[in-house]
């Protein structure tokens, strides 16, 4: 027998054993899954180049976020939180693997950029309340986490955004876009359950994101600022942009918290 269900977090856990565990790219369990596909950094990964998001450097140069205190949701080889750093965020960076958080850490010495904090560990427990991650920030920043999530983890990340993204503050990711020229499993929900995969990462339709950030999502209310496809820029480029990526922006309102 075995009927220990009790709590939220216990129905959670519950759910993520119904995934095979190699589907696991979201828990602690995960990291060797991660460390495998940073160990070769010749690959021809787009990501793994040394330059931020289009849509980031874009949020900067129109003065749509400021500098502040920013929290970066798998981090990776650190690009995005160097472009933040170099701009004046106070920056926490967190990252599963603890191969991508040593390539961070060599681009961030080399950048003279030593002010960056990076975390290794799951971000649920390491922005748990009372954890040293716990914020208020005035960002959140997500690029392609979100979409390697299982769809009852979303409770989950919307419950770090409560807690962590401070009144007025700003919520900003890229995930996989669903449809023509997108990228990722458009499965139903109810089926990767029966499957027990994620298939590579989910797929999102501009509505879905919608659904999941905008308006009221539990105790928060949010105002989306700009949702689109992320422009195409040439290898040559100084940003990194792919179209078959979502960019998003979210703004909690102010007063709550």
């Amino acid at each position: 027998m075995d009927r220990n269900v009790r709590t939220t977090d216990d129905v959670l856990a519950l759910l993520d054993g119904l995934f095979a565990p190699e589907a696991d790219r979201w828990t602690a369990g995960g990291a060797s899954w991660w460390d495998d596909f940073y160990a070769d950094r010749s690959k021809p990964v787009p990501f793994f180049a040394d330059k931020p998001d289009e849509n980031l450097d874009a949020y900067l140069r129109q003065g749509r976020i400021a500098p502040g205190r920013a929290l970066e949701l798998g981090c990776g080889p650190g690009r995005n939180a160097l472009h933040l750093a170099s701009l004046g965020f106070d920056v926490d960076a967190v990252d599963l693997s603890p191969a991508a958080l040593a390539w961070a850490r060599e681009r961030a010495e080399k950048a003279g950029a030593g002010s960056i904090r990076f975390h290794l560990g799951d971000a649920f427990a390491l922005t748990a309340t009372g954890a040293p991650l716990a914020g208020p920030y005035d960002l959140i920043y997500d690029s392609g986490c979100f979409h390697h999530l299982p769809p009852h983890r979303r409770i989950s990340y919307l419950a770090l955004l409560e807690r962590c993204l401070a009144p007025g503050g700003h919520f900003a990711l890229t995930c996989f876009a669903a449809g023509e020229g997108g990228m990722g499993s458009e499965l139903p929900d109810a089926e990767l359950y029966l499957t027990g995969g994620l298939h590579g990462g989910l797929a999102y339709t501009d509505d879905e994101l919608r659904h999941v950030f905008s308006g009221l999502t539990g105790a928060m209310e949010t105002a989306e600022i700009e949702l689109r496809r992320m422009n195409d820029e040439a290898p040559e480029s100084p940003l990194f942009g792919e179209p078959f990526l979502w960019t998003a922006l979210f703004r909690r309102a102010p007063g709550q918290g």
